[in-house]
């Protein structure tokens, strides 16, 4: 029996330094991109994002917690504009803020504080492309440590970048209203 308990734990042990070192020779940074064309100006486009406002209307997130409370300040739209959220374990709680609304791009400063803390930044890129607009939306931050031993048994690309087509999806929807 003590045999069986200490092969158990060797074995445990191997688990966690496997995990570690993987963990250990991932990058220190992340970035998540996808991308869509969307059959709408992007003059259209750059309304519907650089209103906080509006993104209820195709947020992939905005729909996970009914009772989720939102608080809008700084300016109207566009470079300055702040969107702070706090909802369920769906949506944690977080903020964002308008860095830079020029066309081509918009660039949000986005910190999560709950489930867990992360200071990433999101960018929108707006392509003239045909008769409509590519549009490429992209998230890029740190990766400490511990994201990264959460990234050798979760990927992060898959899971976020499920919301992000979804987004796409919505936020074509809501231009070609």
């Amino acid at each position: 029996m003590i045999e069986v308990i200490g092969i158990i734990v060797i074995v445990i042990a191997l688990a966690i330094a496997v995990i570690l070192i993987l963990a250990a020779m991932k990058p220190d940074t992340f970035s998540v991109v996808r991308t869509a064309s969307i059959g709408a100006p992007s003059e259209k486009l750059l309304a519907l994002i650089s209103d906080f406002h509006q993104w209820r209307k195709w947020s992939p997130w905005e729909d996970r917690d009914p009772d989720l409370k939102r608080s809008y300040s700084g300016a109207e739209r566009g470079k300055g504009a702040v969107y702070a959220w706090e909802g369920n374990k769906n949506v944690g709680s977080g903020r964002m803020e308008i860095l830079d609304a020029a066309p081509p791009r918009i660039v949000i400063k986005l910190d999560f504080l709950k489930p867990f803390e992360a200071h990433n930044q999101a960018e929108f890129t707006l392509t003239p492309q045909g008769g409509g607009t590519s549009v490429t939306w992209t998230m890029h931050g740190p990766a400490p440590f511990m994201f990264r031993v959460m990234h050798v048994v979760m990927n992060m690309d898959k899971m976020v970048g499920k919301d992000f087509e979804a987004g796409l999806a919505n936020l074509r929807k809501a231009a070609q209203q």
